[in-house]
């Protein structure tokens, strides 16, 4: 499995666990998500976007890195943009590093419904601050790794049937959730937990350790 982890311009904290996941990846940045290139002691393998959220500082500091450059008046995100050249390049796997948070929540919400869309079409995609992590669910069976006692939600884009949850402390089992219903809000992991999905398109949200008392 090829793994290339897109350099996205929100939060980001290189936790222990980030860095283990982002290990033997290769690197596209996207815009003013380079900055994150040296926090996690990396080079990326292409620069793209319109470099409008850079400094100069940053531009000189990676000036030997391949670059893109695309005007401002564009058809695509620049996340969109460096997604796409790491599919071109062989990506099977996608981790978007600061995807989470940060200043643009249409930005963000944009990061969330692609990363959708790319599932659907059989991408394997994480969204990741280091702190946070999120993972499109659109149907199947996903285990996701968690220390026992990491908060976890799913958000439903739609009305989600025949879930499933294995291995929390609210487990459900065949379960119909209607859009907008916050039941799944605030569960706990107890472990490595399993969701099984029938039908429906919606998100998991979770923290891998427990900031519940915070």
């Amino acid at each position: 499995m090829t793994t290339f982890a897109i350099l996205l311009g929100g939060a980001m904290r290189p936790t222990d666990r980030l860095v283990r996941q982002l290990d033997g990846a290769r690197f596209i940045a996207a815009d003013g998500g380079m900055r994150h290139a040296e926090t996690l002691n990396v080079r990326p393998d292409l620069w793209v976007g319109d470099f409008d959220s850079v400094t100069p500082e940053l531009v000189s500091r990676y000036a030997g890195i391949e670059r893109e450059t695309y005007p401002a008046e564009k058809a695509l995100t620049d996340g969109e943009i460096a997604i796409a050249a790491a599919i071109s390049r062989g990506a099977s796997r996608l981790i978007l590093v600061g995807a989470l948070g940060g200043e643009r929540t249409d930005h963000g919400m944009a990061h969330f419904v692609h990363a959708t869309a790319l599932a659907a079409q059989g991408w394997n995609v994480q969204l990741t601050s280091g702190d946070e992590e999120a993972y499109p669910l659109v149907g199947g069976q996903m285990t996701l790794n968690l220390p026992a006692g990491s908060l976890f939600s799913i958000i439903g884009f739609e009305d989600l049937t025949g879930l499933t949850i294995e291995n929390a402390r609210y487990p459900l089992e065949n379960f119909f959730l209607p859009f907008g219903s916050s039941r799944t809000l605030s569960n706990v992991a107890e472990g490595a937990i399993t969701i099984r999905l029938g039908t429906g398109r919606a998100m998991v949200f979770a923290r891998p350790y427990d900031f519940s008392g915070v």
